[in-house]
């Protein structure tokens, strides 16, 4: 029987990608008098040519890789059952006690790099992204911001162990909070809205302890923006981000562009939606069901289904990738079913010494679960796709282009769809699928600009808080629901998007990389080999490129103005029938 988690895997029987060469085999890098003085040596080191400068960086990024490895696996393993006491404190402890010490550490090897370099340079081409994102990290460097980063994690972890916690007990059984979404898309409305109004019950319960936690990150995120020396926190992670290549004004730009281009085709979907099932207005439990009344799709009945039908479809797509996808199976990287105490939503997280993905999410059966195990494939397949470069830093791309890999995934895998589905269900999903595309880039552009505003504002109150979300709310969605005596539930709705209190500033992504999909899948209609193979390249690429490069490497354009939403869109809109 496989590993279904983490928990149950010997990390030691993974196949070793190489045989470490600085760090000790047996070196226990939970231990911080162990890891300080592995960093320690590399400080140490005299450095007399260019040579040794580049042993210097090989052995900086094997320690590196090593310990992120370690943090990983502890990271996994929380998320897995956040109710694991044990799970827990360990990754509390290496939180506070491993984070530091790297963190403050990497800041001097990062200057000793670069005063090294000043005497013994490397090639400029090949070290060009690493030594922008070298100096960016000094320039935002400083002591006093170790404790407030250490504690941010910290908070992190309390909205994991909160959202974990959360179920409900629901016709006498006790589900979890996606076995119960999977009811909104049941044809029985009356079923829909008592699911719902579950669901929504049970959050708000938590709501309070959530803007109070939200509240803690706020206030600490606004002091490391001070002792750095920024007037925001939002131009802070800016820099933090290495966004050197489009701007906070680029972003706004975005919302205008989404607002002009894409929420009319969101309105003709939603017009139609509410047209088909001879509704007046939409509620809220009626946005997943099936607008024709046909019962929910329903791919797999376990996951073992689950995995084998999304083998076959990546296999489609492409046969290598297929290979590696039933390798991660086979090596247990894969934890895949809901369950009580499991953290929520899907990830892919490489284990960066043995160079291995592993994927998690929290599958109960619907077609939503099929487009995240193509969208984490696609992550895991980037992630192998970049292997071979030495450096782990260029073992992963800009996020922007990280979401194009798994972004585009979930379109190519759109044709193959009929290894669960009969024709007229293909169908179904694939309309699914591209009205989820339209929905995606205006939900972007909605907790993007939420974002801004947060950081904008940092001394706003809750009460402010709430009302600015439900104007922003207003300006991109409030014309398609009726949450008519759901005010409650309606202004603390944001609480669901785990970026905002986890990842600060993650999201424009989606909206910059769901451009670039689309542009890949344009490709792959008129030539799938040549789209494959424009894929592959870029991934192989990994993060050794500028973000422009690496999308022009897949033959797109780094755009995401009116220019370039506009006609993807119209494309979008013909699929549709709009």
């Amino acid at each position: 029987m496989l590993a279904q988690t983490l928990r149950e895997l010997d990390i030691s029987k993974l196949p070793a990608y190489q045989k470490r060469k600085f760090v000790p085999g047996d070196a226990k890098l939970t231990d911080p008098k162990v890891v300080t003085k592995l960093y320690q040596n590399l400080i140490e080191r005299d450095i007399n040519s260019t040579a040794e400068l580049e042993k210097f960086l090989l052995d900086r990024s094997e320690l590196d890789a090593a310990i992120d490895q370690t943090g990983s696996v502890i990271y996994i393993r929380m998320t897995c059952q956040t109710d694991d006491k044990q799970a827990a404190e360990a990754y509390t402890h290496f939180t506070k006690e491993i984070f530091p010490v790297v963190h403050s550490i990497s800041d001097r090897l990062d200057r000793k790099f670069l005063e090294s370099e000043e005497k013994y340079p490397l090639e400029k081409g090949r070290y060009k992204v690493y030594r922008r994102a070298v100096r960016s990290d000094i320039d935002l460097f400083t002591e006093d911001n170790i404790p407030l980063q250490t504690e941010e994690r910290l908070l992190s972890q309390e909205y994991q162990t909160i959202s974990g916690a959360m179920t409900v007990n629901f016709k006498g059984e006790e589900k979890t909070l996606p076995e119960m979404t999977k009811l909104l898309e049941e044809p029985d409305r009356s079923l829909r809205e008592s699911a719902w109004r579950a669901i929504s019950s049970r959050r708000l319960a938590d709501a309070e302890k959530l803007d109070m936690l939200f509240d803690k990150m706020l206030s600490v995120r606004i002091q490391i923006a001070k002792n750095a020396g920024y007037a925001n926190y939002r131009d802070y992670k800016f820099k933090e981000r290495y966004r050197f290549d489009y701007t906070p004004e680029d972003c706004k730009n975005y919302h205008d562009a989404v607002k002009r281009t894409v929420v009319p085709i969101l309105g003709q979907i939603m017009d139609r939606r509410a047209e088909q099932m001879g509704l007046e207005s939409l509620r809220p439990w009626d946005m997943q069901v099936d607008e024709k009344g046909r019962a929910s799709l329903k791919p797999f009945n376990n996951v073992e289904e689950y995995i084998n039908g999304l083998s076959k479809i990546f296999g489609s797509v492409d046969s290598e990738l297929q290979v590696q996808f039933d390798e991660m199976n086979k090596l247990g990287l894969l934890d895949l079913a809901s369950r009580k105490g499991k953290a929520p939503g899907g990830y892919q997280c490489t284990l960066q010494e043995v160079r291995k993905p592993f994927i998690f999410t929290n599958a109960v059966g619907s077609n939503h679960d099929v487009c995240t195990l193509a969208h984490e494939g696609g992550h895991a397949f980037h992630a192998i796709a970049s292997v071979d470069d030495p450096l782990q830093f260029y073992r992963h791309a800009p996020t922007e282009f990280c979401e194009v890999a798994s972004m585009s995934m979930e379109l190519f895998c759109m044709p193959y769809l009929t290894v669960f589905y009969n024709e007229d269900d293909t169908k179904r999903s694939v309309v699914n699928q591209l009205e989820r595309t339209v929905k995606l880039l205006v939900s972007v552009a909605m907790i993007d600009s939420f974002q801004h505003w947060i950081y904008e504002n940092p001394n706003h109150t809750g009460r402010e808080r709430a009302e600015q979300w439900l104007k922003i709310y207003g300006r991109f969605s409030g014309k398609f629901e009726d949450w008519s005596g759901l005010e409650k539930e309606k202004e603390s709705a944001w609480h669901r998007i785990l970026h905002i209190f986890q990842i600060p500033f993650y999201y424009i992504e989606y909206g910059i990389a769901q451009l670039g999909a689309l542009g890949l899948w344009q490709q792959f209609k008129e030539d799938k080999s040549k789209a494959i193979c424009n894929y592959k390249k870029a991934l192989s690429l990994g993060g050794s490129r500028p973000l422009p490069e690496l999308f022009e490497a897949a033959g797109l354009k780094f755009d995401f103005t009116g220019k370039t939403i506009e006609p993807l869109l119209e494309e979008v809109a013909r699929e549709l029938g709009l």
